[in-house]
């Protein structure tokens, strides 16, 4: 079956940054320059688990550095705003990006912003370099206690 965001051409504007991509592994270039991307999170920056009304965000104090990421393909340190998941109804596809067409159960995106050039998440948001966005690809598989810690949780967040 062919996902629904893919059977159309978006017609978002903005260049070739858009999400949702297809990553083609044989198109894929090794670039010898890139430097590590340093993560860099502090535990006591997580604030809440709130319900959005269609899935539900884990929120963090991003007033200073202390939940960051740094390096890869950045010029700046970004701060750590929040993360959520997206998932499918079946366990096919889920996940928002593919990997050579093919989709992953569910998809973790950790949300960072540019907090060097811009004073407000809200204002970074407009701007080409102002978020960095960790997609993780997730599989069915053994528990996973830090995921299970968050599950656990989930039936306290019951209302918009």
């Amino acid at each position: 079956a062919v996902h629904p965001l893919w059977q159309s051409p978006l017609t978002i504007p903005g260049g070739t940054r858009q999400s949702p991509i297809n990553i083609q592994w044989r198109d894929s270039v090794y670039d010898p320059f890139l430097k590590p991307l340093k993560i860099s999170y502090d535990p006591t920056t997580c604030l809440h688990i709130w319900n959005n009304g269609y899935s539900f965000l884990v929120e963090f104090d991003d007033s200073t550095d202390r939940s960051v990421i740094v390096g890869g393909p950045l010029e700046n340190q970004y701060r750590l705003k929040q993360f959520h998941f997206h998932w499918g109804a079946i366990n096919d596809w889920g996940s928002e990006h593919t990997v050579d067409s093919k989709f992953y159960p569910a998809e973790l995106h950790l949300v960072h912003w540019n907090a060097v050039e811009y004073p407000s998440f809200e204002e970074a948001v407009m701007e080409g370099n102002g978020l960095a966005v960790i997609g993780v690809f997730l599989k069915l598989g053994a528990r996973h206690e830090g995921l299970q810690t968050l599950v656990d949780a989930l039936p306290a967040v019951r209302h918009k």
